[in-house]
């Protein structure tokens, strides 16, 4: 017998006069998004995470987003994003008519995408690979990712942001820069995206 059979057959025999579990409650608030979430504590919770928040409307991104540039850096977007969003400069698209190599995206400095939707709760924003968005890549090979979220994207809860989500979809969520602790848990930033992550806000 293979060892993987006897361990399942080991645990088998194990748990076989366990008790029934209780069902776990599964009553969550998920009530289908009928307002505006908050903006606000949005903008609290993602400054939480030293993420850095600004804020635009239709008429100011681009500037907003120019102004968080350095001078002289090239800027990454996907082919969709909206002309008005885009940097004034140093914009290089990536997708039709080819992909950019991993290489090639990471001798760029900045990211620019919208995003699916932001939790105010916990300060999450997700992708989804949509409109403006862009492959996975795209995301966290650039060490400076500048995400761009409209007000009406911006829910309360997970919940509600699970009930708002295709799961059948590339889900990438993003609370604040890439971070991770080293043996001796010393805090280390950018290994796995990002190490610098500006949140534009759009009413």
């Amino acid at each position: 017998m293979y060892a993987r059979n006897a361990i399942l057959a080991r645990i088998r025999s194990a748990i076989a006069d366990a008790p029934t579990p209780e069902p776990v409650p599964r009553d969550y608030h998920r009530k289908p998004m009928s307002g505006p979430g908050d903006v606000e504590k949005f903008a609290h919770t993602v400054d939480d995470y030293h993420a850095q928040v600004h804020r635009a409307d239709e008429s100011t991104v681009a500037e907003v987003v120019t102004g968080l540039i350095a001078e002289g850096a090239r800027a990454v977007v996907p082919p969709d994003l909206p002309e008005s969003w885009r940097p004034r400069r140093g914009v290089v698209v990536d997708g039709a008519p080819a992909e950019l190599s991993t290489l090639e995206l990471d001798a760029i400095e900045v990211v620019v995408t919208g995003c699916t939707l932001g939790i105010a709760a916990t300060g999450t924003i997700v992708l989804d690979g949509g409109v403006g968005q862009g492959r996975r890549a795209l995301t966290l090979v650039p060490d400076h990712h500048i995400c761009i979220i409209r007000a009406d994207q911006i829910v309360d809860t997970v919940p509600q942001a699970f009930h708002a989500l295709d799961p059948t979809r590339p889900l990438t969520f993003i609370s604040g820069p890439s971070a991770t602790s080293d043996i001796e848990l010393n805090r280390v930033e950018g290994v796995h995206g990002p190490r610098t992550l500006d949140v534009v806000i759009v009413r």
